[in-house]
């Protein structure tokens, strides 16, 4: 199986991948508004917790200087993951991401936004090594778009590859953490953000 080409998301060279993606038709005198609800939804990231259910992971937004905020994101800032089992000793139990683009595209009877990110280091410590269980070549890329009457949420990670940059129990952690992401745990956490982010 190979991965989808889609448009924004870096190309799949090597290590693990996955494409997950939900969808829900509308009709079309109502697709335009129910776009505006899920965009406010995708762009509040401190709620995907909580329009996920508690067994999906825990995620906060920070400022790139490593402040919590609750505004828009923008390219630099941090996301900091709780997921599920045992967390990074490097970071205090947290996995961090760095986000690295966000794209909007539109076209006849389609738009998306697209908000890639990388695995990076806790903001809160400039010097410290990568706090995420895959290294910083993997990237996550959460989309949503407007098909026709048609939305839908999708997360495609690519060159997911384990961190092995890390203190000795951290990259046992990550190992474990990134074989099982490869063999497809981590798409069933991946799968409750899409669905969740639909389900209004």
């Amino acid at each position: 199986m190979k991965a989808k080409h889609i448009p924004g998301v870096p190309k799949q060279k090597s290590g693990g991948f996955h494409d997950t993606e939900s969808t829900k038709p509308y009709k079309d005198i109502e697709i335009d508004a129910q776009f505006e609800i899920l965009k406010k939804r995708f762009f509040s990231i401190n709620e995907w917790e909580n329009y996920c259910g508690k067994a999906s992971s825990e995620f906060k937004h920070f400022s790139e200087s490593g402040q919590p905020v609750t505004r828009i994101p923008q390219r630099g800032d941090f996301i900091r993951i709780g997921i599920p089992g045992p967390g990074t000793e490097e970071a205090g139990g947290y996995d961090w991401v760095e986000i690295v683009n966000i794209a909007h595209r539109e076209k006849d009877h389609y738009e998306s936004f697209l908000i890639s990110c990388r695995p990076s280091r806790d903001p809160n410590q400039p010097k410290g090594r990568i706090a995420h269980f895959y290294n910083r070549s993997a990237t996550s890329n959460i989309l949503i778009a407007k098909e026709g009457n048609i939305l839908k949420v999708g997360v495609y990670g690519r060159n997911e590859k384990p961190n092995f940059n890390a203190g000795f129990m951290d990259k046992i952690r990550n190992f474990m953490i990134a074989a099982g992401g490869m063999i497809g745990i981590a798409k069933i956490q991946w799968k409750l953000l899409t669905q969740g982010l639909l389900d209004f």
